[in-house]
């Protein structure tokens, strides 16, 4: 069929500039180590960071509400696809977020485009960190408001943006809690007390710190002290929770607000009665297996050292998220080539998901990792990366 020539052409060019990849199909469970091409690997680019994908309790508790309910809810929120379970998770997850409520959207992406579009006018300004998620900018790019961006995680810019907006009706704050590229930590307390002198909302993305900082997991908001601080925190049910789906922590306000305005949470089918179910599941290990994210940090500390000993550029990274910084997009997906081909699963990233120059290899470390497995992969890396040449 004739008409998509030019994508054939712009695709024919990644080819040819050695930037085109390719899905790579798993043959097995996410697990500490998977199967691709029938060959056993060590899984390094997951972001199962506590394991739960395949946790007994989750399996059994999704098992029994597909005996009990069925595969599928038939409806959107808001017509006849609300099961009690919705509001039991909802309820469940304000808990431990600890604010008044919450609410589950599909995805934690779809969650920041319903947000950021539902709560802003062009009366507002949203005030954005450079190197935010692309489903934050997405967001951004779906509302009328007026946009600034500050220079990431530089406290100096943010305060000059937000001297500069005093004339708009609301001005909203947002950022990563964990930035995914690069694994560093928001600098959330100066945040807060830069919102407060200047009476701006906060709106805080904790995809990567939910399960991973705070008590029990709780996100960044309860690593730094702030609860009751930040307006909103958005969540997702999709990585350290181990299963599918995002959520807003808020007021009542703004949860009845969104179930009015939001868009994919007015217009998507509810989350199936297993996904449910298994969410609800996370969050009770969370509160009662404290000790996997023990395990998970005590392997980060370990890994990161041994990438660090044996000379590897890692960046800033405060978190589980170890990004082996080569700059070259061709090397770095090179690297990643030549890592699988020694036993270990670590993709390249590459432009636009991270900035021309800064490719790399971005490592996640979980608490199913043994330590054996993973002085497997050090050695994997101190051997690829000798023979690319990325290591003197």
């Amino acid at each position: 069929m004739k008409g998509f020539e030019y994508l054939q052409e712009e695709l024919e060019a990644m080819q040819k500039a050695g930037t085109f990849r390719r899905l790579i199909p798993l043959e097995s469970e996410q697990g500490s180590k998977v199967i691709i091409n029938g060959k056993e690997v060590i899984q390094l680019s997951s972001n199962n960071y506590l394991g739960l994908t395949s946790h007994p309790r989750l399996r059994r508790a999704a098992l029994e509400a597909v005996e009990k309910y069925g595969v599928g809810t038939g409806s959107v929120r808001t017509i006849a696809g609300t099961l009690a379970m919705h509001e039991q998770l909802e309820k469940k997850l304000a808990g431990f977020k600890h604010t008044e409520a919450s609410l589950v959207f599909q995805s934690g992406f779809t969650t920041n485009q319903g947000v950021l579009s539902a709560i802003l006018s062009p009366e507002d300004v949203v005030i954005s960190d450079e190197l935010n998620h692309a489903s934050i900018i997405d967001g951004i790019r779906l509302t009328k408001a007026g946009r600034k961006v500050y220079k990431h995680v530089d406290m100096k810019s943010l305060e000059e943006v937000l001297r500069e907006t005093q004339t708009y009706r609301k001005r909203l704050i947002v950022s990563d809690g964990v930035f995914s590229m690069d694994g560093n930590i928001a600098p959330l307390p100066q945040i807060v007390e830069l919102a407060e002198k200047y009476d701006a909302l906060i709106m805080i993305d904790d995809a990567h710190a939910s399960g991973v900082l705070g008590k029990n997991g709780r996100g960044t908001v309860n690593h730094f002290g702030l609860d009751g601080r930040v307006h909103i925190q958005v969540g997702t049910l999709s990585k350290a929770i181990g299963v599918l789906g995002g959520y807003v922590a808020s007021t009542q306000t703004l949860i009845d607000y969104l179930i009015h305005k939001g868009r994919p949470f007015l217009f998507s089918t509810s989350h199936p009665p297993a996904v449910t179910m298994a969410c609800i599941e996370a969050i009770d290990v969370l509160l009662e297996e404290p000790e996997l994210i023990d395990r998970l940090w005590e392997n980060t500390r370990f890994f990161k050292q041994g990438l660090e000993d044996l000379g590897f550029h890692t960046g800033k990274s405060e978190t589980p998220i170890t990004p082996v910084i080569v700059g070259d997009e061709v090397l770095s997906h090179q690297f990643s080539d030549k890592l699988l081909a020694f036993g270990v699963f670590a993709q390249g990233i590459a432009f636009p998901t991270v900035a021309k120059g800064m490719a790399r290899v971005r490592t996640i470390v979980t608490a199913q990792h043994s330590k054996q497995e993973l002085q497997q992969a050090l050695d994997a890396f101190g051997k690829a990366g000798k023979e690319l040449g990325i290591l003197q």
